[in-house]
């Protein structure tokens, strides 16, 4: 990965402000006999608020510049006073064929089923709930990026694309909607996508951390809401690198962990924090990030990408803030997180931390009122970063 990388020099489309990335599962209330490990209460960590919310960031050649250390972020969100309905909704309501058999056989673990393919490797489940939660998730995406597939100059017009990590397929499906003469391919773990689909798209499962066989160039590569999926995002970025055809793009959409906040309104001894707090030690651990999304562009960089933009955005955890778009964001990443707090924290807590079921399910309900008190003020770093593979430009191969 060698070679001075060109420095962004075209303006980003106009960046709308924020939203989630992880959670999921049922909500049923967990005993209230059982103990969760507490903290000393203080002031928990904030966000950087030098620079304006959503503001494009041309990244630096790293010939210029050396890498960020801290994550590049919007500045402070304002609360609202007045409170957090909006539009008269309520924020506080709980509201594919031939597969091998062995694919189908789901992993039954804490009452949810997760992915047999690659058995292990992804912490959340893929049932019902998740799928909900998910679809919800690309609601608050289209709500942030102003109803933009992505912010890059193949929101519309490309020809061969491919959405790392499907899900649901609901991003696949739109775009290939939206653009019949696209050829759209969504690939994830778990066969959980419509049988009923446009003509140009299709539907793979794979294990994309493994070498890709695509033979066929793309134009396009996306990768929403990822993190946590990748032991090496260097390889990662490295194989979409190779997979693009020359003046291709790839960009990431995806959250950072833990949650942050600005005014000192979450603490340490608060659920919300050790919540997220612990869910992002419990990935560091096993090898897979949630808090380096913001580093993301630097590695575009190295894999040979030029033009790299970085957007920082923000994600609130409720409808608390006074700005009326942020207010949107949050409520609907609320919508995501009441029942779907379970599905992250399972899994993750259990193979990885040592918590029971119990333990972690109280942690979870006590979560879920610290995300409906509007006096709590915490968010989540977000970034959209995209690249262009240059219109001349050799294969990189693996170290």
């Amino acid at each position: 990965m060698t070679g001075q990388q060109q420095e962004s020099e075209a303006s980003a489309p106009a960046a709308p402000t924020a939203a989630p990335t992880t959670a999921a599962s049922p909500t049923a209330p967990p005993p209230t006999s059982t103990t969760v490990p507490t903290a000393s209460t203080k002031a928990a960590p904030t966000a950087d608020p030098s620079t304006p919310i959503a503001a494009p960031v041309a990244a630096q050649s790293p010939v210029e510049s050396e890498p960020e250390l801290e994550p590049d972020v919007p500045g402070p969100i304002e609360p609202d006073a007045d409170g957090v309905s909006i539009d008269g909704y309520s924020t506080t309501d709980d509201s594919q064929a031939s597969l091998r058999p062995t694919i189908l056989d789901y992993r039954r673990e804490n009452g949810r089923t997760y992915h047999r393919l690659s058995d292990g490797k992804y912490i959340l489940p893929n049932d019902d709930l998740e799928q909900e939660r998910l679809d919800i998730v690309n609601h608050v995406w289209m709500v942030t990026l102003d109803n933009r597939f992505c912010m890059c100059p193949k929101n519309e017009g490309a020809k061969r694309v491919l959405d790392l990590g499907t899900g649901t397929g609901i991003w696949a499906l739109d775009y290939a909607d939206a653009f019949p003469d696209a050829e759209v391919i969504g690939v994830d773990l778990s066969p959980i996508q419509p049988g009923y689909v446009p003509p140009n798209c299709v539907f793979e499962i794979d294990d994309v951390e493994k070498e890709w066989t695509w033979t066929k160039p793309f134009d396009f590569i996306l990768a929403r809401n990822m993190i946590g999926c990748f032991s090496d995002w260097e390889a990662a970025i490295e194989q979409a690198y190779n997979h693009l055809e020359p003046g291709g793009w790839m960009e990431i959409q995806d959250s950072e962990w833990p949650a942050v906040c600005d005014d000192g309104s979450m603490t340490e001894d608060m659920a919300i924090y050790k919540y997220t707090t612990m869910g992002a030690e419990a990935c560091e651990e096993i090898g897979r990030t949630i808090s380096k999304t913001h580093t993301f562009d630097r590695l575009m960089r190295e894999a040979g990408f030029e033009d790299v933009v970085k957007i920082p955005l923000k994600f609130p955890i409720s409808p608390w803030p006074k700005d009326r778009r942020l207010k949107e964001i949050g409520l609907w990443t609320q919508a995501s997180l009441l029942p779907g707090l379970e599905g992250l924290a399972l899994a993750n807590f259990t193979r990885t931390l040592g918590w029971t079921r119990e333990e972690t399910l109280v942690l979870c309900a006590q979560t879920r009122r610290d995300i409906q008190d509007p006096k709590i003020h915490a968010y989540w770093n977000g970034y959209v970063i995209y690249g262009r593979k240059p219109l001349k430009a050799d294969k990189k191969e693996d170290a």
